[in-house]
């Protein structure tokens, strides 16, 4: 087996890694906007209090 082969293998191998990180970095950005979404929720809770 060639070494063109083992590089392409190594290259795709790099690419699905790439692929994961890129998913966990959008998951982490979903979990960051869910937080700032709870955030502004009690915000609103709290002006309501103040409201009465």
């Amino acid at each position: 087996r060639s070494i063109t082969d083992f590089e392409k293998e190594s290259e795709s191998k790099r690419a699905r890694v790439h692929e994961r990180e890129r998913e966990r970095e959008r998951e982490r950005e979903r979990e960051r906007e869910r937080e700032r979404e709870r955030e502004r929720e009690r915000e609103r809770e709290r002006e309501k209090e103040r409201e009465r």
